[in-house]
């Protein structure tokens, strides 16, 4: 039988992957990362769980968001992701891997920096799906920097922008199309409660990415819409090598989880579902961590 998702086995021994030193230009994308990533083209196995909802997900041309796409897809969703120009090539991959599933596929091209942009992207994804019934805030920007010196202003707001104004643009857009039953699924980190020294706006980020969901639960859950959060680990994604982490640690990232390895996008996929699907429906800001083990506080 193929393996899926649902096969037991050792995690410890899932993936045998030490990723080489690699640096990657502007955002990155999976058709150049040195060692291929799994978003489970081959192994997620659908059961109907989101028969007939229409979602939206940032980020979903690469890394977790392509797996949570194609993991939506199998389940029965619509998908529309988003993506910037450079990543068009990994964001046609997807759309493949979405239609093959027999699901409706939309990829809009934009940055999320930018407002206006990401009420458009709301209205086209009403217009062209039909609604939103799952919302998933998953692009991201991280970039190292040794020392706050060197951290400009520029790379501060833009780090901000992309994770943390976007998802309230966003957010603030698909409200009113959202309705009683709906889930809104924000992806924070690891790093808000265990923050590497030379991820400071990242890590940043990423706690007011848990507080502003955390309070936002808390105001729709009286109108039926429930907000939860992922928080991964290490997981190899584009992101990493693109100037996430410096290209002479990644082969030893991994070893920092009890784990003993890099998670791999496939892994994070079961988490959205779960939070996408009415077997959460008394899940209320909640946050799932998926870190091999890393202890939060």
């Amino acid at each position: 039988m193929t393996p899926d998702q649902y096969t037991f086995e050792d995690p410890s021994k899932k993936y045998d992957m030490t990723p080489p030193e690699q640096y990657l230009e502007g955002a990155g994308t999976d058709k150049d990362l040195a060692v291929p990533a799994d978003h489970g083209e081959e192994t997620y196995r659908g059961s109907g769980r989101l028969e007939g909802l229409k979602a939206l997900i940032t980020g979903g041309d690469s890394g977790i968001g392509a797996a949570v796409a194609i993991a939506y897809a199998r389940e029965g969703a619509d998908v529309a992701i988003v993506y910037l120009p450079e990543e068009a090539e990994d964001a046609k991959e997807i759309v493949g891997w979405i239609e093959k599933a027999g699901r409706k596929a939309l990829a809009i091209e934009g940055d999320i920096k930018d407002e206006a942009f990401c009420e458009r992207l709301v209205q086209t994804t009403v217009d062209e799906l039909g609604g939103i019934d799952i919302l998933v805030n998953n692009a991201g920007k991280q970039q190292h920097v040794e020392d706050l010196l060197d951290l400009t202003s520029q790379n501060f707001d833009d780090t901000f922008k992309t994770n943390v104004y976007a998802m309230f643009w966003i957010t603030k857009a698909a409200l009113p199309h959202l309705k009683p039953g709906a889930s809104i699924i924000n992806t924070t980190s690891i790093q808000a409660y265990s923050p590497a020294e030379f991820l400071v706006d990242y890590a940043s980020t990423k706690a007011a990415i848990n507080t502003f969901s955390k309070a936002l639960s808390q105001q729709l859950a009286p109108k039926g819409i429930r907000v939860n959060l992922v928080a991964p680990g290490p997981i190899w994604t584009p992101l990493q090598p693109a100037g996430g982490q410096p290209a002479d640690a990644l082969p030893s990232v991994g070893d920092e989880t009890p784990l003993g390895r890099w998670g791999q996008p496939a892994e994070l996929a079961p988490s959205y579902v779960f939070l996408a699907s009415g077997e959460s429906s008394y899940v209320v800001g909640a946050t799932i961590h998926v870190n091999g083990g890393m202890p939060t506080p």
